[in-house]
């Protein structure tokens, strides 16, 4: 899994995962001085051998421009502090914050991280660290060795800020560098922690500004405007324009895609395609997650079980285990990093979030039979049905205690895009061969020496290329290290190497040119 902080600094547009700046030290608010620029910082993301990382989450406590003379800057707004899960930034980055910076030459970016955490799936040979048992999912607090801050003062080191001129930095995190064999985090790891410049010319491609969800708290529909308010606390301004795109969105909210369809307490995803000298962000597209007063949550499957035998006159339910990556309004009682038992109601409708994108024929989602390990989906919550769980099934990898165990009820089961990194082989017209597929997607029901641990991505003229000599499917090579975002589909509703690789349907295609993954 590849995990990278895209951090931009940027005087007309701000990057994926973070973006901002202060006019002197712990400088927390956007600046009016015509000498200063926007600065953006962007987040995307490497696991140990062995291991699949299924979840790790990262807060960033600060973030600091360091001068060539004068006093630091901050560029964490009223210095709060920011969670990352990295786990989701494989093939997508995203956008944290934005604040002016004075202009001038600075010579290093100091960043400090705390409170990590860290769930992952043991399919080495060994127990990891006499605490992760093979074949078993692990929820883990591991410690920071050393020092929490990062100093980055290499190449592209040092920088200036010209005024209203973008510049943008991309951190990449190297889970397999910074998770050591006893499970700590070691973030001084040599290449653990790697920066690159964006290029401050020419089209840029997500996922370099990346995206940013939350709460809409306001709309200013005469002039394409809203606002919204993160899970962070952090509120942006968001521009719109003829080229933004509206998905997703019920048809009583809209009816065609325009600054109408957003209303007071939705809950959207904006992908971000510039930020201009005052801040505001400008949005190519605008996706609805959820109506105002609804909970959703979306997750990894790690199981899935068939209904039981039923009963005369009663329906089984299909179950499935879900380790929760966000829950758009923040309620505690649906953990990040935790693990949800969630029964399907049986008149449950079931959906694929197509965010824009064609999906082939043959390609179904539309029942039990389609779920499978490895899958990304997002989840309504029942009314009254979110509790503890309260007699755990077993779970063919383990278990975990409270509080991070729950159980609730869903009517509705949406497929999102997943991301998996991998080495391309088996080059086609418009597939390839991805291997490295985590083999918790292939559990330990499948014969522990299964060796085709693959997947078969497929492409369309819909899928984007990132970071290739040309963003066309012409542009891969045989032994190419990759991160796609796409959306899984078994083989026969079974992952299973004995019937056939399951296919991701790839959205973006994103190049490790150094190999890293």
């Amino acid at each position: 899994m590849r995990k990278a902080l895209l951090l931009s600094l940027v005087a007309a547009m701000v990057s994926s995962l973070l973006t901002s700046c202060g006019m002197n030290s712990m400088s927390s608010g956007m600046q009016s001085s015509s000498q200063t620029a926007p600065v953006s910082l962007t987040m995307t993301d490497d696991p140990p051998a062995g291991v699949s990382v299924l979840f790790f989450q990262v807060s960033l406590t600060d973030a600091s421009l360091m001068p060539s003379s004068g006093t630091a800057v901050s560029l964490l707004n009223n210095n709060t502090p920011i969670q990352i899960d990295v786990t989701q930034l494989q093939a997508l980055s995203a956008f944290l914050s934005t604040a002016n910076v004075p202009a001038g030459t600075y010579s290093s970016l100091n960043l400090t991280f705390a409170s990590p955490q860290l769930v992952i799936f043991n399919d080495s040979d060994q127990a990891i660290a006499s605490t992760c048992a093979v074949g078993t999912v692990c929820q883990l607090t591991p410690t920071i060795d050393n020092s929490a801050t990062v100093t980055l003062s290499t190449a592209p080191f040092p920088v200036t800020v010209a005024t209203n001129s973008p510049l943008g930095f991309l951190v990449d995190f190297h889970l397999n560098t910074i998770i050591q064999s006893d499970l700590s985090v070691n973030l001084g790891a040599s290449n653990g922690v790697t920066l690159k410049q964006l290029p401050s010319t020419g089209p840029m491609q997500p996922p370099p500004f990346g995206f940013v969800a939350g709460t809409v708290e306001s709309v200013m529909a005469s002039s394409n405007q809203f606002t919204l308010q993160t899970a962070w606390g952090r509120t942006f301004t968001i521009d719109s324009g003829s080229s933004t795109t509206y998905d997703d969105f019920p048809m009583s909210a809209c009816a065609t895609g325009s600054i109408s369809c957003v209303a007071s307490g939705q809950i959207v995803r904006v992908q971000v395609a510039s930020v201009v000298s005052t801040g505001i962000l400008m949005a190519s597209q605008v996706t609805y997650l959820q109506a105002a007063g609804q909970q959703t949550v979306e997750g990894t499957i790690v199981d899935v079980l068939p209904p039981p035998p039923t009963v005369a006159g009663t329906a089984g339910l299909w179950t499935i285990k879900l380790i929760l990556h966000r829950n758009p309004t923040n309620n505690s009682g649906l953990p990040l990093g935790g693990e949800a038992s969630v029964s399907i109601a049986s008149n449950a409708t079931y959906s694929i979030d197509a965010n824009g994108f064609t999906i082939p024929s043959g390609l179904t989602f539309t029942g039990g039979a389609n779920l499978g390990v490895g899958q990304t989906v997002q989840v309504n919550v029942v009314s009254g049905s979110l509790g503890p769980v309260t007699s755990p099934m077993p779970m063919v990898a383990g278990e975990w205690s409270a509080p991070r165990l729950l159980a609730f009820t869903t009517s509705t089961v949406e497929l999102e895009p997943g991301q998996i990194t991998g080495t391309v082989s088996g080059l086609g017209s418009a597939s390839f061969t991805l291997s490295g597929f985590p083999s918790i997607c292939f559990g330990p029901r499948i014969a522990a020496n299964a060796t085709s641990l693959q997947s078969m991505v497929e492409t369309t003229s819909q899928t984007t290329y990132q970071g290739f000599s040309m963003d066309s499917f012409s542009g891969l090579a045989n032994g190419d290290v990759v991160s796609v975002s796409g959306w899984l589909f078994p083989q026969n509703g079974v992952v299973n190497p004995a019937v056939g690789p399951p296919t991701v349907l790839a959205e973006a295609i994103s190049l490790h040119s150094d190999g890293w993954f």
